[in-house]
């Protein structure tokens, strides 16, 4: 799934390409690609059509596109395979083509999602006062927004009692971050993902959060992380951090610190992989 180097990367494009401009036209060639919006797909057509695309937005790894002259927005779910392609109008349909938006100016360009798998889509929902689809109103800042808040991170992270791993996956204490990253931030901090919460320090977690936003801004330096052709950006183009990776995916290989075997174990439907001397799981 893409995480927040990924999504930021998509949101850049589509602030660059999309953002101001007015929508003429919505074609939903797959139903499934707006199931999230209740109503169905005539209805999400017309409802986006002749509105103004405001700024492209993201909270951790959620994505929309407010409405400049209205009181709701476009959500963007990418799920496992989901593109958002800025394409021109006369290039040839992708074969997963599910969604196309027409503008109504001389850039040549339309927007149009693609999903493979179709586990992803767009739907239409109610902005808070925040400025949130309300939908993901629960949805906690993420680590690289200036409005986190550090101290009431390590609170809820003291008070919540599990590991953490898990801690970092749960998007009410903070978004974003998904199994890549966090594999990523604690080899870094030198911490196993089953560390209690309830044993970290004020600097412990600062230390923690300093690696998360240092291994994100590292990912978004080179856009983001992509093992096969499904995660681009708007263009169409991969990023290259997977070239960087110290931990994620590297089982058997040698820790780029003690050089011992990294390890894969499996965790939650997922893997984790950690260094065994570097990040030493807790004592029972």
């Amino acid at each position: 799934m893409p995480e927040l180097p990924e999504v930021e990367v998509v949101r850049r494009g589509l602030e660059r390409w999309v953002s101001g401009r007015v929508v003429t036209a919505v074609d939903v060639l797959h139903p499934r690609a707006v199931r999230r919006h209740s109503a169905g797909g005539p209805d999400f057509a017309a409802r986006l059509k002749g509105h103004r695309i405001g700024l492209a937005q993201r909270r951790g790894k959620y994505l929309w596109l407010p409405l400049a002259d209205a009181s709701y927005s476009v959500l963007a779910h990418l799920g496992m395979s989901g593109q958002l392609l800025v394409q021109p109008q006369d290039a040839s349909d992708e074969k997963h083509l599910r969604i196309r938006i027409a503008f109504d100016d001389d850039q040549g360009t339309e927007l149009r999602f693609v999903d493979q798998r179709t586990f992803g889509g767009l739907s239409l929902h109610e902005n808070t006062a925040e400025g949130l689809p309300d939908v993901i109103a629960h949805i906690a800042r993420d680590p690289l927004d200036p409005a986190f808040d550090d101290a009431a991170f390590h609170e809820a992270l003291r008070r919540k009692r599990t590991t953490i791993k898990r801690a970092l996956l749960d998007q009410s204490l903070i978004s974003g971050v998904g199994n890549i990253y966090a594999d990523e931030a604690l080899w870094r901090a030198k911490l196993h993902y089953e560390r209690p919460t309830a044993t970290f320090t004020r600097p412990r977690t600062a230390e923690l959060l300093g690696h998360v936003r240092d291994v994100m801004n590292a990912a978004l330096a080179v856009g983001g992380t992509s093992f096969d052709s499904l995660y681009v950006n708007v263009n169409g183009e991969s990023g290259y951090f997977e070239r960087s990776l110290d931990a994620y995916g590297r089982e058997d290989e040698p820790c780029r610190r003690c050089a011992t075997p990294m390890r894969r174990r499996p965790w939650m439907n997922r893997s984790s992989y950690f260094c065994p001397r570097c990040q030493r799981p807790p004592r029972p």
